[in-house]
């Protein structure tokens, strides 16, 4: 489809949405099950087929398009004569409070009213433990696949499902990265005895996910299915590999469209398989910012795939009234946790950030800084965790802080945005040089961004990026650094740090004991205190006890109050 086509498309869509600011639109809801959804408006089997994803929601029901956009969208489709077939690429369940204060079951409820069709999982489905993800797929009306998910060396899910529409058979086969092994607490995946246990087929440099994936696109094409659509939550960034969807797509044959997400990017691939043949790789970025999209017949096959963007600062359903039951089921999920999420615990004289104030990426949207450099919402949530843990020293890996703190009241809701992982506080004793090692492997990155750079409270530290990275790995853990440091002039309290000294370290088990992001230089260390308090807590307590109140005028300066400085 050529981009005049395309936007007369998107220009069409639209005037739908507008139309149902007025009424509510009339064409069938999405019907979900194995035949897909069947249109009134041309008669069943009409032979034009639209696949519909999303990945990365993150609980932004109401987001971009939102969930009420989204069925306008559906059923607009349907009543132009298409099947349509919605599905979900993962991590959709965690990002908001809607789904931290549910665990996840609200947003499984809406997309149950969305009628979805199938799912896969991204690395944030197990944020909340895998026996609760495991209750979550109980409770959906929709299956999830996955050809790599697994306990004790067998697959737990299907690994693949085939949907039927317009007379055509479409595969579906779901795959996630392995490296959610370490973005959620490892322990997660171990039996009591501390025995890993579920894996994602991470071994053998990438062959053992290849393997799987191929495995399950011969299967679904020995089974009939005409075209195989890959649901994959592997993303883009040089971290994720050998697993990107890049690495699969290279090392494997068969597949016809890539559906990805993890990266939150907008990126649309064409590149060559195994055997050189043009695969599609689509993404729809996050927070349904894009309805990604493929339509194809049985006719002329796949013939266009792409997506959809909603670039206004207002969402659809808000801009322009879209009224249906998804929306409706909405507000009503969002009213119910109003009240509580709304109580005011105090107020900041500044806004606190995760991004840069002035620097802007080519799309216009601020560039993310809290994951390689210091930021005042970086300086902000290390010292709540080493007041609350009366620490020498906390730590806070970027990635972990998701959302900014906006200047005035703030609410339950707010802290909760911004530590949505529920990941409870501990307090170690460790040696001056597994705090360095620790900083060397967060930095390893620079100047690009990383989920496991720390941002510190009680200590400063300068990262010479002229100096490339020579810390050393396996499975993408830290093993040690093999050369010169690029990590320079640290100080503790004020005093150059002592590599033989020890010194007492608060931040979440998340990073300092499971793992994360790689973080295993405090290995062996001795274990202080277990709080028992969650790291939002901490946020809560400090606003309301030890700041009384009000978050003033030592954090104004976006840039923080210079714990960290990068040598370009």
């Amino acid at each position: 489809m050529n981009d005049k086509s395309n936007s007369k498309r998107i220009l069409t869509l639209l005037m739908a949405l507008m139309l149902s600011a007025a009424m509510v639109l009339t064409g069938c809801s999405g019907s979900g099950g194995e035949e897909g959804s069947q249109s009134d408006a041309e008669g069943e089997g009409s032979g034009k087929v639209m696949v519909l994803y999303t990945s990365d929601i993150h609980c932004g029901v109401d987001d971009g398009f939102g969930f009420a956009g989204l069925r306008a969208v559906r059923d607009q489709l349907e009543s132009q004569g298409y099947e349509t077939i919605l599905v979900d690429n993962g991590d959709a369940i965690q990002g908001d409070s809607i789904g931290m204060m549910s665990k996840g079951e609200k947003i499984i409820e809406l997309m149950n009213i969305l009628k979805y069709d199938v799912a896969t999982f991204g690395n944030h489905e197990f944020d909340y433990t895998v026996p609760n993800m495991e209750e979550l797929v109980k409770k959906a009306d929709f299956p999830y696949i996955s050809c790599n998910f697994t306990k004790n060396g067998e697959l737990v899910y299907d690994p693949y499902i085939i949907k039927e529409a317009g007379g055509i058979k479409i595969a579906f086969v779901g795959v996630t990265t392995p490296t959610t092994l370490r973005t959620c607490l490892p322990e997660y995946f171990q039996d009591e005895n501390g025995k890993q246990i579920y894996g994602f087929k991470e071994g053998g440099d990438g062959e053992e996910l290849y393997a799987a994936v191929q495995e399950a696109v011969d299967s679904a094409r020995a089974e009939g299915a005409d075209y195989v659509y890959i649901m994959g939550h592997m993303g883009i960034k040089a971290t994720d590999a050998p697993w990107t969807y890049a690495d699969v797509i290279e090392h494997t044959s068969g597949i016809d469209v890539f559906l990805d997400g993890h990266s939150h990017d907008t990126e649309q691939v064409v590149m060559k398989d195994k055997e050189g043949k043009d695969v599609v790789r689509t993404a729809c970025g996050t927070k349904l910012q894009a309805i990604g999209y493929s339509e194809l017949s049985k006719d002329e096959g796949v013939i266009d795939t792409n997506i959809w963007t909603w670039n206004n600062d207002k969402s659809v359903p808000d801009l322009l009234g879209v009224d249906n039951e998804a929306g409706e089921a909405v507000d009503k999920a969002l009213d119910e946790l109003k009240e509580e999420l709304d109580v005011v615990i105090g107020k900041s004289t500044s806004d606190l950030t995760i991004f840069d104030p002035e620097v802007k990426n080519n799309d216009g949207s601020p560039v993310r800084m809290v994951r390689r450099a210091e930021t005042n919402l970086g300086d902000f949530c290390p010292d709540a965790i080493r007041d609350r843990m009366d620490a020498d020293i906390a730590l806070v890996n970027g990635g972990s802080i998701r959302v900014d703190l906006k200047k005035g009241d703030i609410t339950y809701g707010n802290i909760l945005e911004v530590f949505p992982f529920n990941n409870n506080l501990i307090k170690l004793e460790v040696t001056g040089q597994q705090i360095l090692d620790a900083l060397e492997w967060g930095a390893r990155s620079l100047p690009d961004e990383n989920g496991g750079f720390l941002q510190v409270s009680g200590m400063s530290y300068e990262v010479d990026v002229n100096i490339p990275s020579t810390c050393t790995e396996e499975d993408e853990m830290f093993t040690g650094v093999s050369g010169e440091r690029r990590v320079k002039n640290v100080m503790v309290g004020g005093e150059p740090i002592d590599p033989a000294a020890t010194y007492t370290v608060a931040g979440s088990d998340f990073l300092l004991t499971g793992h994360g992001d790689g973080h295993t230089a405090f290995d062996g260390a001795t274990v202080l205190a277990g709080s028992g308090m969650l790291d939002s807590e901490a946020l809560i307590t400090y606003i309301k006890e030890t700041l009384g109140g009000e978050i003033g005028s030592e954090y104004s300066d976006p840039y923080g109050d210079g714990r960290i400085r990068i040598i370009q």
